[in-house]
């Protein structure tokens, strides 16, 4: 007798369907079976990241800073961010330093006199927006070029002192506003591209989530915001699909999922209470098999004070 030699085993959608189905005593029957299924898979992977860190999501990014620029977007299947760094680099790799910054809130932010002073970055402001786009009315006053880094609108009532507005495709950053005039405006953000726009374009408020820095990075040398965040997991896709989850949330994800199901078709909700200690257990497994590994060491933070007397 001899093993397979694989290790390959996972579940398409299909199956994780059918075996949550069949645990909650149910079958799929209909394409409505399906449907909520898959609904309910997406609202347990948001339930999963509401939870707590989930390992196989985490991601290194980077941002790219200029000269000038307070506000910079950051992906939007982002959840948070939890390590940051400063990056300086003088064009030589083995020069390249990275130091920490400082994460802030937005109270703490708006304590600070002059938002604008100039330096290397070393406190950070992370707005978790929706990444909505908002109606308010807005439309050009006058046309723009793609090099445009003034803007003037109709009107800017409703629009926050800086950040993104969209117009027809192209987002843009603006630092501040005087009157109904966008300023310092940074062109073709979120990987857009800048082109001329005519009078009267629609102009969106874009709620991108980004980050806000302090002070503003200014022209001595090249600094990258660099980052590890939480992605979200990515969406349930068609019957042939695999879940975006390591293999040791397969049955976590086969528990979770029954448990939503049977909670849903009155036929199943007789198991319910067994299906949400099954579920409760398995979650226990895999998220205690998830968790870094390494050692944990802290480092107080030393202050030194100058003598008062």
């Amino acid at each position: 007798m001899t093993t397979t030699g694989t290790t390959a085993f996972n579940l398409d959608m299909n199956d994780l369907i059918e075996e949550a189905f069949e645990r909650a005593g149910l079958e799929v029957r209909t394409g409505y079976d399906f449907r909520t299924a898959r609904r309910s898979i997406n609202l347990l992977t948001i339930e999963w990241a509401n939870r707590g860190i989930n390992l196989w999501t985490i991601e290194q990014n980077q941002i790219p800073m200029v000269t000038g620029q307070v506000i910079y977007p950051y992906p939007v299947d982002t959840i948070d961010m939890y390590d940051t760094v400063i990056r300086t680099s003088a064009g030589v790799a083995s020069n390249q330093t990275d130091i920490n910054i400082s994460r802030i809130s937005e109270s703490d932010y708006l304590t600070i006199p002059n938002k604008l002073a100039n330096g290397r970055p070393i406190q950070v402001w992370i707005q978790r927006y929706n990444a909505q786009n908002s109606p308010l009315g807005l439309t050009l006053a006058s046309s723009i070029g793609a090099t445009d880094t003034t803007i003037t609108l109709n009107t800017t009532v409703g629009l926050p002192a800086s950040g993104f507005v969209q117009i027809e495709s192209e987002i843009i950053n603006y630092s501040y506003i005087t009157g109904n005039t966008l300023n310092n405006c940074f062109r073709a953000q979120q990987n857009t591209v800048a082109v001329p726009h005519l009078t009267g374009a629609t102009v969106l408020w874009a709620q991108i989530p980004a980050i806000t820095v302090w002070p503003t990075p200014d022209a001595a040398q090249q600094y990258t915001f660099a980052y590890w965040r939480l992605r979200r997991t990515q969406d349930a896709g068609g019957g042939v699909n695999i879940m975006d989850v390591p293999f040791r949330f397969i049955p976590c994800m086969a528990a979770g999922l029954a448990y939503y199901i049977a909670g849903k078709i009155p036929p199943g909700a007789e198991r319910l209470a067994f299906l949400k200690s099954q579920y409760d257990e398995a979650w226990e497994l895999a998220a205690y098999e998830d968790h870094e590994k390494a050692a944990l060491r802290f480092v107080p933070r030393q202050q030194f004070l100058g003598n008062t007397i």
